[in-house]
C-alpha cells in the first residue's frame, strides 16, 4: 500500500489556510504535520479542520455513479445515457474486470485514504492542548472517537465490496515500512467494526444536539450504534453466512450458516430503537428536505441547491432545466402496493391496468414522476411524443419514468429553487426494517416484527385496513414476512443505495439482474392511453464471482500478499 501521508499534509494545510490571510507567515512548503496538531493551538482549530476533512471523506450519493445513483446499476433503475463506458451501465452488465471496475466504484484506494487520515488524526490529537469539555472530558476524546467512527464506516464501506480486507489499527505507513500486508478475514473485519463502534459509543454526541445547527452533521452515540447494526446485518446475510461464493475461504465469509448472527443484528438495532431519540417523520417528502428531523440518524453534508432536479428532472420544460439522467424501471413501480396496501398482483387490491398510478401507495407518487403526474403545474406528458419523452436524440427517460425522490416540491411550482440536498447515510426507518428482516430471520414473524413493518406503512399513508395491518397479512409464515420485508426495503429505501447491496447480499442478484430491465411504451387512445411494456436494457450476473469486486489489479500486483476474490 502505498504512502498517503504528502497527500494528507496538503490537504490539511488547503483547509487551514482556507480561512486566512493571502500572505503566510509560514512558506506552504514547509507546513508539517506537527503544525496541524500544535501543543500550542488550545482551541484546537487546526485539528477540527484537518478532522472535518476526514467527514468529506464521506460520498455524496446524489448522482454519484458516474452521473447516476447507484440503483441505475440495481433492477431499480436504468441511466438514461447508457452506453458502453456509462459506469452504472457497466456495473448492471457485468462488464468490467479487476483493472476496469467503474471509477466511482473502485473505491479501495480511495478508502483506505480516508482510514489513514482518520489513523493520523487519532496518533497525533493527544498533543493538542483543548481547553474546551464535553461531559466533563476535553473534547479533543470526543473528536478522536468521531475519528475513530469514521474510520469504521470507511472498512465497511471496503468489506461490503471486497470481503475480508487488511486492517492496519492505528499504523501510518510510511515509505520505509513493509506495506505488503495479507487481507484479514471477513470474520476478524465485522469483529473489529463492531468492536469499534462499541468502544466509542459512550463518548460521543448524543442526540437531541444541544446545538444542532452547528454539530447535526456529526457522529452521535444513535450513529455508531446503527453502524453497528448495519454491519452485522450484512454479515447474516445469506451472501456471508452460509452463502459464501467459496465455502471454506475466510476472506469471502463465514463456513458455516448461524442464526444467532440474525439474533446479533436484531439486538443491535433494537438498541437504537430503545434510545428513543428517533422517530419516524409524518410526512415522508419531509424526510429528506427538512434539515435536523428527528428521523436523522446521520447524513452526509451537501447543502441547499437544485442539481437533483437539474440532473433527474423532466425535459421539455422551459426555465425549469431537467436532463432526465436517473429511468426508474416498471419494476420498482410495479412493487409499490395500492394504498390498501395490497399488492397489485392482488385480485383484491383494485388494481386497474388501465390507469395503473390510481389509488396507489403514496410513495409512488413521492419517489417517482409517471405520465400523468403533477409536476411544474403541468400534468406530465412521458408517453410518445409528449412534452417529457420528445424522443429524437435528446436524453430523456427510458422507462416512461423520471425520479422524483429527494427533489423539492414542485407540483404547483414553473421553476426550480433552492431546498437541503443532503445525502441520508443512516435514517430511523432503515433500522425498523433492519429489526424486522433481522428479528423474522432469527425468530419468526412475531408480533414486534409486525410493529416494526405496519409503523413505516401507517407513516406512508397506506390505510389501517382489518386489524390496523396496513395491507399485510395476518399469520404469515417466515418465508411470506421475509417477502413483505424485502418488498418493503425496496419501495421505502428507493434510490437511497440499498437496492444494489440487498440484492447481493441476499445472493439473489444472479436471478434479478439476468432480465431484461423493462419500461412502458405509452400511446394516447382518445381520451386514455395504452401502456405497453417494453425491454429497456439487458442486464447481466455473468456468475457467482461478482458478488464481490475484485481486488484492484494494482494492489494485487504490488502485494504479494494480497490474495484476489475468487474468479477474478
Amino acid at each position: 500500500m502505498k504512502s498517503y501521508k504528502t497527500l494528507i499534509i496538503a490537504l490539511a494545510i488547503i483547509m487551514i489556510m482556507a480561512g486566512c490571510k493571502k500572505y503566510e507567515q509560514f512558506p506552504v512548503d514547509k507546513v508539517t504535520i506537527n503544525y496541524v496538531f500544535d501543543p500550542k493551538d488550545s482551541a484546537g482549530v487546526k485539528a477540527q479542520n484537518f478532522l472535518y476533512g476526514i467527514y468529506a471523506d464521506l460520498k455524496n450519493g446524489h448522482n454519484r455513479v458516474g452521473g447516476d445513483y447507484l440503483d441505475a446499476a440495481s433492477d431499480d433503475a436504468i441511466s438514461s445515457a447508457f452506453g458502453p463506458t456509462n459506469e452504472a451501465t457497466v456495473l448492471s452488465t457485468g462488464a468490467y474486470n479487476s483493472v476496469t471496475l467503474p471509477a466511482d466504484e473502485n473505491l479501495w484506494a480511495y478508502y483506505y485514504q480516508g482510514i489513514r487520515s482518520a489513523n493520523e488524526f487519532v496518533n497525533n490529537i493527544d498533543v493538542v492542548p483543548v481547553l474546551a469539555k464535553y461531559n466533563g472530558y476535553s473534547i479533543k476524546y470526543l473528536w478522536k472517537n468521531e475519528a475513530r467512527f469514521l474510520r469504521a464506516m470507511f472498512y465497511f464501506e471496503l468489506v461490503k465490496r471486497y470481503g475480508g480486507v487488511p486492517l492496519l489499527g492505528n499504523k501510518v505507513f510510511t515509505l520505509t515500512d513493509n506495506a505488503a500486508l495479507p487481507r484479514n478475514s471477513f470474520d476478524e473485519c465485522i469483529k473489529y467494526i463492531t468492536s469499534e463502534c462499541d468502544a466509542i459509543k459512550d463518548t460521543l454526541l448524543t442526540t437531541p444536539l444541544g446545538n444542532p445547527n452547528a454539530d447535526s452533521h456529526r457522529v452521535t452515540k444513535g450513529a455508531a450504534l446503527a453502524l453497528k447494526a448495519r454491519v452485522l446485518l450484512y454479515a447474516a446475510s445469506p451472501l456471508f453466512n452460509g452463502g459464501n461464493i467459496d465455502a471454506a475461504n475466510p476472506l469471502t465469509g463465514y463456513s458455516d450458516a448461524q442464526v444467532s448472527r440474525w439474533a446479533a443484528a436484531a439486538a443491535a438495532a433494537k438498541a437504537v430503537m430503545d434510545l428513543g431519540t428517533y422517530s419516524l417523520v409524518p410526512n415522508y417528502k419531509d424526510i429528506f428536505l427538512t434539515q435536523n428531523n428527528p428521523e436523522i440518524i446521520f447524513f452526509r453534508q451537501v447543502g441547499n441547491g437544485n442539481p437533483i432536479e437539474t440532473i433527474n428532472g423532466p425535459v421539455g420544460f422551459t426555465g425549469a432545466t431537467g436532463n432526465g439522467q436517473t429511468s426508474p424501471t416498471q419494476e420498482l413501480a410495479n412493487a409499490f402496493p395500492m394504498n390498501n396496501g395490497l399488492a397489485i398482483t392482488d385480485p383484491a387490491s383494485g388494481y386497474d391496468s388501465n390507469n395503473p398510478y390510481a389509488n396507489r401507495d403514496p410513495r409512488l407518487t413521492y419517489t417517482v414522476l409517471y405520465n400523468g403526474a403533477q409536476w411544474l403545474n403541468t400534468n406530465l406528458q412521458t408517453f410518445e411524443g409528449g412534452q417529457s419523452k420528445p424522443n429524437g436524440s435528446r436524453q430523456q427517460t427510458q422507462t416512461s419514468y423520471y425520479m422524483r425522490k429527494f427533489m423539492g416540491n414542485f407540483e404547483n411550482a414553473t421553476s426550480y429553487s433552492g431546498h437541503n440536498g443532503d445525502w441520508l447515510v443512516m435514517r430511523y426507518a432503515d433500522i425498523l426494517l433492519d429489526y424486522a428482516e433481522a428479528q423474522n430471520e432469527a425468530a419468526g414473524p412475531d408480533a414486534s416484527v409486525y410493529q416494526a413493518l405496519t409503523a413505516i406503512r401507517q407513516r406512508a399513508g397506506i390505510q389501517s385496513g382489518s386489524g390496523n395491518l396496513y395491507g399485510l397479512k395476518a399469520g404469515m409464515t417466515q418465508a411470506e414476512m421475509q417477502t413483505a420485508i424485502r418488498n418493503e426495503r425496496r419501495t421505502e429505501l428507493a434510490f437511497e443505495e440499498s437496492r444494489y447491496w440487498d440484492i447481493r447480499r441476499w445472493k439473489i442478484a444472479e436471478t434479478i439482474m439476468n432480465q431484461p430491465r423493462q419500461g412502458l411504451s405509452i400511446t394516447p387512445n382518445g381520451t386514455a392511453f395504452l401502456y405497453n411494456g417494453i425491454n429497456v436494457l439487458t442486464t447481466k450476473f455473468l456468475s457467482p464471482t461478482m458478488y464481490l469486486y475484485p481486488i484492484p489489479y494494482d494492489e494485487v500486483l504490488k502485494n504479494p500478499n494480497m490474495k484476489q476474490n475468487p474468479g477474478w
